[in-house]
C-alpha cells in the first residue's frame, strides 16, 4: 500500500501496472483488497494493458476511518479519488467503481469531469437514482453488540462482512447512511462520458441497469448471470464487458 493526505485524512492506494490508467473505487464495508485484488480485477486489467489503481477510501481498509457522518457524503469522497489523480499526476482516467463505488464515481463526473474518461458502473443500476432500499438495519446491525442477536438479512450479512474484514464498524455505521445520496435523472442525463452498467442477475440490491443505462446519452447495460450483489464483483462474464468496453473507449 502507498498512502497520500487529502482533507486532514491519510489515505491508502494500490497502484499496479504499466499502461492507461483505471481508477478503481470500492463497495460500502469492502476495500481495495476484498474488491479488486482478491476478486482478480487488479490481475484481470494490469494483464489486458492497464495501470490499475484502487483507492482504499475513508473509513474502510487501511485508509484513516473518521466516526463523524457528516465526513462521509459521495461528493467529500469523490474528491477523494480526484486528490489521488493529482497526487499521481494523472490528468484524466477510466474510473470503474462498485456498489458504493459505483455512486462515487458518479460523483466525480458529475463534480470533475475533464478527469473521467469512461465509467464503469458495477452492482449499482437504476438504485443510483431511486435509492437501494432502507439502510438504518444495516446500521444497527454494524453496532450491535452480539452479532449473533442481528435478525434482518442484509444486516446480517454486511455485519458478517464487516467482522471477517476486521472493519472499523463505527466508521462504516457512520458512512453507510450518508454515503447513499441519490443522484436526480437530470443530473445522470449531464454524465456525457462513454458509461458502462453491469449488475447481477440476483442483485435485490443495485436495481435495474438498463433503466440508469438509459438516463445517460452514452450509457450502455449489461446482465451479468445468476450472480447477486456480493458474488457479480468477480463475475468472468462481467470482466469480458469490462476489458471490451475499455478497448472501444481508449484514452
Amino acid at each position: 500500500m502507498q498512502f497520500f493526505e487529502n482533507d486532514g485524512l491519510k489515505l491508502a492506494f494500490l497502484d499496479e501496472g504499466e499502461g492507461e490508467p483505471i481508477l478503481l473505487i470500492h463497495g460500502f464495508a469492502s476495500s481495495s483488497f476484498y474488491n479488486w485484488v482478491q476478486p482478480g480485477w487488479i490481475q484481470t486489467l494490469t494483464a489486458a494493458g492497464y495501470r490499475a489503481i484502487a483507492i482504499d477510501n475513508r473509513g474502510h481498509g487501511n485508509s484513516d476511518k473518521p466516526h463523524d457522518r457528516s465526513l462521509y457524503t459521495p461528493t467529500l469522497m469523490a474528491g477523494d479519488a480526484a486528490a489521488l489523480l493529482d497526487h499521481l499526476d494523472i490528468p484524466q482516467a477510466h474510473v470503474m467503481g462498485y456498489s458504493m463505488g459505483a455512486r462515487i464515481s458518479a460523483f466525480l463526473a458529475l463534480n470533475h469531469p475533464e478527469r473521467v474518461h469512461d465509467l464503469i458502473f458495477g452492482g449499482l443500476g437504476i438504485g443510483m437514482v431511486e435509492g437501494a432500499g432502507d439502510w438504518s438495519p444495516i446500521a444497527e446491525a454494524l453496532l450491535a453488540d452480539d452479532p449473533d442477536s442481528v435478525s434482518h438479512p442484509r444486516g446480517k450479512m454486511f455485519r458478517m462482512f464487516a467482522d471477517k474484514t476486521q472493519s472499523d464498524k463505527v466508521a462504516l455505521a457512520a458512512c453507510v447512511i450518508t454515503s447513499k445520496e441519490e443522484i436526480s435523472e437530470a443530473n445522470m442525463a449531464r454524465i456525457t462520458q462513454p458509461t458502462l452498467v453491469g449488475v447481477g442477475t440476483k442483485d435485490d440490491i443495485g436495481g435495474d441497469p438498463h433503466r440508469l443505462a438509459a438516463l445517460m446519452p452514452r450509457g450502455e447495460a449489461i446482465d451479468i448471470p445468476n450472480r447477486d450483489h456480493m458474488l457479480a464483483v468477480g463475475d468472468k462474464v462481467f470482466k469480458q464487458a469490462v476489458i471490451e468496453f475499455l478497448k472501444r473507449n481508449p484514452l
